[in-house]
């Protein structure tokens, strides 16, 4: 069996990049990737937030998250994927979870709100949206409602 793991230790080193920046959930990070375009190879830039990091080893990857004429595009990248050119890290983000899937219901002014009380250590307040979302009252409420605010 020792064999067998020094030989799959020997491959898969063979495939680790040497040269990783450190990372994590929260950092605003550049991926730079190779796109092969007939005879041509051209590096195109993805520009994102990290709401997750998992594995290990050869099998380790991220997820990188953006939002693009108001649509949310993620993708996962394998860490030390070949069609990977290099990763920039833009800005660190402090944060208090490994998993920032909570990102995706966040909108506009209210996500950058949530990242910057997160990385001051603070919870995020969604009192602008809470409002925004609830139920607008029916019948009897409403009545109920307009006399409580003449009051």
């Amino acid at each position: 069996m020792t064999k067998a793991s020094d030989w799959l230790t020997e491959v898969t080193s063979a495939q680790r990049k040497a040269k990783l920046p450190e990372f994590g959930p929260g950092d605003q990070i550049r991926v730079w990737t190779r796109i092969m375009e007939r005879d041509r190879v051209r590096l195109a830039p993805f520009e994102g937030l990290v709401i997750r990091r998992r594995g290990a080893g050869v099998s380790e990857s991220f997820t990188v998250r953006r939002v693009t004429h108001g649509e949310g595009v993620e993708r996962i990248f394998p860490v030390h994927a070949q069609s990977i050119e290099r990763i920039e890290v833009l800005r660190r983000g402090r944060v208090r979870r490994a998993r920032l899937y909570y990102l995706r219901t966040k909108i506009g002014k209210t996500k950058i709100a949530a990242a910057d009380q997160l990385t001051a250590g603070t919870k995020p307040s969604g009192e602008r949206h809470a409002a925004a979302e609830r139920p607008e009252p029916l019948g009897e409420q409403r009545a109920e409602q307009q006399a409580a605010e003449a009051a």
